[in-house]
């Protein structure tokens, strides 16, 4: 069988994500990542990591970041079709509300979040009546090595 290329993509990026997860663990940040690739010609538009402690704001989350500087350089506030936002936790509530609102045609990330999470957890945004755009959305990608970097993060927090 011939690995198909999105499942060849989505690992690489989603493997820079965790790249990025874990330069904000070394910064003491809790460790996600997030990159901003365009679907066609596969180029990063942005990228960034958690970073509300360093930043001094609770909403410095990874996908804000990615996006908001993504956003900055192509002086719109709404997102081109076609990109992918690689995240290697199941977004949030707040996230959900911006990658529908930015205009975010897929988002792919890695751990699911049962606690924190508004994909398939929680809130479930993008299910929601109100919801005005709904990014085609695929989990699990490269989901061990992201949840492992978060759980021997916060583990070795307590």
């Amino acid at each position: 069988m011939v690995p198909s290329p999105l499942i060849e993509n989505d690992t690489r990026w989603m493997a820079f994500a965790l790249e990025l997860a874990q330069e904000g663990a070394r910064q003491g940040e809790a460790p996600i990542g997030a990159v901003l690739v365009d679907n066609y010609s596969q180029k990063v538009l942005a990228h960034a990591h958690n970073a509300p402690i360093s930043l001094h704001d609770p909403s410095g989350h990874a996908e804000l970041l990615a996006i908001r500087m993504a956003t900055s350089a192509l002086q719109n506030y709404r997102l081109p079709p076609g990109l992918t936002l690689y995240v290697t936790l199941e977004p949030c509530t707040m996230c959900a509300g911006l990658i529908s609102h930015a205009r975010v045609t897929r988002l792919v990330y890695g751990a699911s979040d049962p606690k924190g999470g508004a994909i398939e957890h929680g809130a479930r945004f993008f299910e929601q009546k109100t919801c005005h755009h709904r990014p085609n959305v695929t989990s699990g990608v490269l989901a061990e090595p992201c949840g492992a970097l978060l759980r021997d993060f916060f583990r070795s927090k307590r």
